[in-house]
């Protein structure tokens, strides 16, 4: 006799309707494992469910000790439960949710339960079973629905058509509940509101399930009732869908964007559920279903896919303001092009001041925690000052223009939308050349001006020969700099994300009309001055957040690593263009004779590619997650850049 067969007969003998709760569900384990068999072979698996059937069939007492098995199984199990609630998450927040799906994964279930949730997560735990599940033929299906059938009634109808009937009931009261939260009711568009779609489900369900459970079907007055009740949950489907406009205007809440998501798929659950109703043989539908509770269930246990959730949801969250603060960055046309340059011309003679003030701090000789915190505070005024004058510092640009240019690929499915997004890349990368080059060219003679200057004033060079050799030596390509400067641009981009993440809590907790019509700060400021500066701090409270935060991190995260141990240090191709100008013009004219001198000139085209390739990357990544940009266009776009460069390498750097 084959193993699988001894198998089998080993586990039918064990087949008992009068166990108790726990060991009818530890058998039932035992029988899923058993169809499972080799997890990497489904088609093994419906081999097996065929055997299984047989063998059942065979025996017209282990086929009624079945029948019974299952009628104590539905009556002791509330399935309601799973087929409404299960692969929902019960809350938005990312901590909670997380540590219960650890829980989940750390300590074991028992199978001593009633909760049809609690035990099909110990039945089928894994997506791979919804392979095999998907690939049982109407045949096989038609069969275990005759051996499940259910002759008992409730009001001359089904047991189960009433059971599936009451998760419908549950999962319309969700999207009632959440349809009447004054979260997304106040959202959504004035005509929708008035339609108030969401008052009426309840009671379209209630005349639905009159026909659905009516002992005499009227198969018009069901269909009636069926239709009206489908566009009516459509009509609320559509309602809440009204919130994402009022989102994308006026700031994303992450809540309630899970609550969005929620009742889109509470909608989906309840068409699948009317589908096994309706369906004149089931059992396909029922298949279906059964294969959707899988796939929910590995993706509400799943760390992987809560922290991609919560990615895309906050990606979107800080993208959608950096994307409309970071059109200004990109020029499109060579005056436009020019006027960068000259913006990052004026931004390279004010981190010359910076170069200079930090070389104060570090000479007044601080502990390292409050020489990288005055450092901090004191990048942070000079990057302020700088975006007060409307100047431009290059590295700032390309972590706030990537979502500016993801939001483009909204609409990618054409070549001509694809070319279009091409000429957008190639306007982006020049304005980036023009900003390095305008902050770089000018730095450089400034610094040296400085430098000489306070040489003259002073007696002696801005840095003693020490101090100016190891800080050639710290700058040289030979040492750890292309490293640092590759983790500078991920303290770039983390500024981005901070500054997305202000301006859209700003806009969403509309601060700028508390301080326009607050009557506490309209007696403090004056009319008049409220409203200027509720203008003023809704055009640069992204600027100054990404401003304050890129200086804080610059001066504090090195001191931080320091304590730990780890050495890490910043390298900002502005600000170390000036320290190496500062560190030659102190040596004079013999440091044109010292290697250190050309390998660390060498770092600093290197040092600023990085700064800009890195922030841009993460910045950019986290958009098409926003957007939900598909494998494939991303390879489109990849292959038309590639053409491009090939055919016009010019056009990424000067306009034509």
């Amino acid at each position: 006799m084959p193993a699988a067969s001894r198998d089998l007969s080993s586990l039918l003998a064990r087949l008992d309707p009068t166990a108790d709760v726990p060991q009818r569900h530890i058998w039932l384990i035992d029988l899923f494992d058993w169809l499972r068999g080799d997890r990497g072979a489904p088609q093994s698996a419906v081999g097996r469910v065929v055997l299984l059937l047989d063998a059942i069939d065979a025996r017209p007492e282990l086929r009624e000790r079945a029948r019974l098995w299952w009628r104590r199984f539905v009556q002791t199990v509330d399935l309601t439960t799973l087929l409404a609630d299960y692969g929902f998450a019960p809350r938005s927040a990312f901590v909670s949710e997380l540590s219960d799906r650890v829980r989940r994964k750390l300590l074991p279930g028992t199978p001593e339960t009633t909760d049809a949730s609690e035990l099909f997560r110990l039945v089928l735990p894994r997506d791979a079973d919804a392979r095999w599940i998907a690939l049982l033929d109407d045949a096989l299906l038609e069969r275990i629905g005759q051996l499940m059938g259910d002759d008992d009634t409730v009001d001359g109808a089904p047991r189960w058509r009433h059971t599936v009937m009451d998760a419908v009931t549950y999962c319309c009261s969700q999207v009632v509940a959440a349809g009447f939260s004054p979260e997304l009711r106040l959202r959504m568009s004035d005509p929708v509101r008035e339609a108030r779609p969401f008052h009426a489900l309840m009671s379209d369900l209630d005349d639905l399930r009159d026909e659905i459970l009516r002992m005499l079907r009227n198969d018009e007055a069901l269909e009636t009732a069926f239709v009206r009740f489908r566009d009516r949950l459509d009509a609320c489907r559509l309602a809440a869908s009204t919130v994402y406009s009022h989102l994308e205007d006026n700031g994303i809440s992450v809540g309630l964007v899970f609550r969005l998501r929620q009742l889109r798929e509470r909608v989906l659950r309840i068409r699948e559920l009317l589908d096994c109703l309706r369906a004149p043989r089931p059992a396909p539908s029922v298949m279906r279903l059964v294969t959707r509770l899988v796939v929910a269930g590995g993706e509400r246990n799943s760390i992987r896919a809560l922290v991609a959730s919560n990615s895309s949801m906050l990606a979107a969250k800080v993208t959608e303001r950096s994307a409309e603060t970071g059109e200004h960055y990109i020029t499109r046309d060579r005056s436009a092009w020019l006027r960068m340059v000259r913006k990052a011309a004026g931004g390279g003679a004010m981190t010359a001041l910076t170069v200079l003030a930090k070389f104060a701090i570090i000479a007044i000789g601080l502990s390292a925690f409050w020489s990288g915190f005055w450092s901090g505070l004191m990048y942070a005024a000079s990057f302020v000052a700088i975006q007060l004058l409307h100047l431009t510092l290059a590295t700032k640009q390309p972590a706030m223009t990537a979502p500016a240019m993801a939001a483009r690929l909204r609409d990618i499915k054409s070549d001509e939308a694809v070319a279009v997004f091409v000429d957008e890349v190639t306007h982006l990368v020049r304005s980036q050349v023009a900003a390095v080059l305008g902050n770089v060219l000018v730095v450089v003679p400034t610094m040296l001006a400085i430098a000489l200057l306070a040489a003259r004033a002073l007696g002696h060079p801005l840095l003693d020969e020490a101090h100016a050799t190891a800080l050639l030596d710290s700058l040289s390509l030979l040492g750890p700099t292309t490293f640092y400067a590759a983790f500078t641009g991920v303290l770039l981009f983390a500024a981005s994300i901070i500054a997305g993440w202000v301006e859209n809590a700003f806009v969403l907790h509309r601060l700028d009309s508390a301080m326009r019509y607050n009557p506490r700060i309209g007696a403090l400021l004056g009319t008049a001055r409220a409203q200027r500066w509720a203008t003023f701090m809704r055009t640069h409270i992204s600027g100054f957040a990404s401003n304050i935060s890129l200086g804080l991190m610059l001066g504090l995260v090195p001191a931080f690593a320091g304590f730990f141990g780890l050495g890490l240090d910043v390298r900002h191709v502005t600000l170390s263009a000036g320290q190496l100008t500062a560190a030659a013009a102190s040596l004079g004219l013999p440091a044109l004779h010292l290697p250190a001198l050309w390998w660390a000139a060498a770092a600093i085209p290197l040092i600023g590619a990085l700064n800009v390739s890195v922030s841009f990357y993460f910045a950019f990544r986290l958009a098409l997650r926003a957007h939900s940009v598909s494998v494939a266009d991303r390879a489109r776009i990849r292959s038309a850049i590639w053409a491009r460069w090939r055919s016009r390498p010019a056009s990424f750097f000067v306009p034509a």
